[in-house]
């Protein structure tokens, strides 16, 4: 005897009108596209971000939101330890993969060329405009995003390059040359 099982998705559900409004403005609102790694007894990931910034220099502190919804969730709070690999424009397609754009898995998208094993084997991208290794020293849960904040332990950082920026759901170069005075 054999029995079937019909597994129920959960209905899409239309976003509202102010979420609609409140993700076109945040279209609205360029930023640097970075992608934040981890490795640990809980696996390696990473994930491409754009929702990081600096909280503090005393001690060295930003934040970085992860949709707590994301299948490398667990990892990142479990692992405690990462990098935030802040990406020059020359790597949009790594960006993508990361992203989940693409079709490369999680494990080959760290045996493309330019990684590098940090602290407790966290993956630092070699040529980044910034890695800044760290330790989850908090985590705060807002709506659907997890907000972790990341006290740095080890910062290198490039002194050429175009940045990666996010706007307009699109990905853009900012040429550093247009950034000096």
């Amino acid at each position: 005897m054999s029995s079937t099982t019909d597994i129920q998705r959960p209905a899409r559900v239309e976003p509202t009108d102010a979420q609609k409004a409140f993700r076109q403005a945040m279209a609205h609102l360029g930023a640097a596209v970075n992608v934040i790694t981890t490795a640990g007894p809980h696996g390696r990931c990473g994930i491409t971000a754009s929702a990081v910034c600096s909280v503090t220099d005393t001690p060295p502190t930003l934040l970085v939101c992860l949709n707590r919804s994301s299948a490398m969730h667990a990892t990142f709070e479990r692992n405690r330890h990462v990098c935030i690999n802040v990406l020059p424009a020359e790597h949009e397609q790594l960006a993508r993969h990361f992203a989940g754009l693409t079709e490369l898995p999680m494990d080959r998208r760290f045996e493309l060329p330019g990684w590098d094993r940090g602290e407790q084997d966290v993956p630092v991208l070699r040529d980044a405009l910034a890695s800044l290794q760290g330790t989850i020293a908090d985590m705060k849960e807002v709506g659907s995003h997890s907000v972790m904040f990341i006290e740095a332990t080890s910062i290198r950082v490039r002194d050429d390059g175009d940045s990666l920026i996010y706007f307009g759901r699109a990905f853009h170069r900012v040429s550093r040359t247009a950034c000096v005075r």
